[in-house]
């Protein structure tokens, strides 16, 4: 059995700051420990479950982040971009179940440190006419290969969603938002207890897979100012609604991927 772990950090335990989320910072530093221990307690668990392949994909920012020596020696670790499957890259080697770990809730939501992809770029994203978080976007990029999520992990507000989008998976909350950049949090070593334990469980009966949206479908995007859709209504598949709305029609969630990551590399360019 195969499993991909896609592993975020602002989900995970002990994380509530932006200082914690960006290389040089001594705080990204420590945070990027905790992400690591995460990912091997999923692998840790994903094993015991009856796994004997597991990937690892480091899922936040520039997908640089995790320690590799200091990752569960039995996994393969994914870093670097760009890359077309994002945050779910691994998954088209053949891959039987997805483990999400250290997720953080979508965009205009309640959640410690809530965004959508790319903070600086987006302001909010809808997928036809869900509002969009990044376990729902990748969730069903994972149902369009025929995969299905078996766990998630987060704060309260990724968690309560998780069990909207994924009822058959095993749901682990690490930490409760009281604020966007506050919550009470999980010791490290408690959080790591409860997803091995977790993981092991996710593996004893593989739900079958999401479905994915019907294609086509329509894909909103809300700026964070007027210079952004400036920027992003230069390609000619992209359609400006108003000031800082853009929207794009896609046939798959794999182009959806490949259309929002290009969007967000773009933005680059207006820092």
């Amino acid at each position: 059995m195969k499993v991909l772990v896609s592993v975020d950090i602002e989900g995970v335990a002990g994380v509530t700051h932006f200082d914690q989320t960006s290389p040089g910072n001594p705080e990204y530093e420590r945070a990027r420990r905790l992400m690591t221990a995460e990912a091997s307690a999923a692998v840790e668990g994903a094993l015991a479950g009856g796994a004997t392949e597991v990937l690892v994909n480091d899922s936040h920012g520039h997908y640089r982040n995790m320690i590799p020596e200091l990752l569960h020696p039995a996994a393969m670790l994914i870093q670097g971009k760009p890359r077309p499957l994002g945050m779910m890259a691994g998954i088209e080697t053949g891959v039987d179940a997805v483990m999400m770990v250290g997720y953080h809730a979508g965009a205009h939501s309640s959640g410690i440190l809530a965004h959508t992809m790319n903070g600086f770029a987006f302001s909010r994203v809808w997928i036809g006419e869900h509002d969009a978080s990044e376990a729902l976007i990748y969730g069903a990029l994972a149902a369009e290969f025929g995969v299905p999520v078996v766990l998630i992990s987060g704060d309260d507000v990724l968690v309560d969603e998780g069990r909207r989008l994924f009822p058959l998976a095993q749901a682990v909350e690490v930490k409760r938002a009281t604020g966007c950049i506050a919550g009470a949090s999980l010791s490290p070593q408690e959080a790591c207890r409860r997803l091995k334990e977790a993981a092991q469980r996710a593996l004893a009966a593989l739900p079958a897979a999401s479905a994915a949206p019907p294609a086509p479908f329509g894909c909103r995007v809300q700026v964070r100012n007027s210079a952004m859709a400036d920027l992003f209504s230069l390609l000619p598949f992209v359609e400006r609604i108003d000031p800082v709305t853009v929207c794009f029609t896609a046939p798959s969630m794999l182009y959806t991927v490949r259309v929002l990551a290009s969007l967000s590399a773009m933005a680059q360019s207006l820092r």
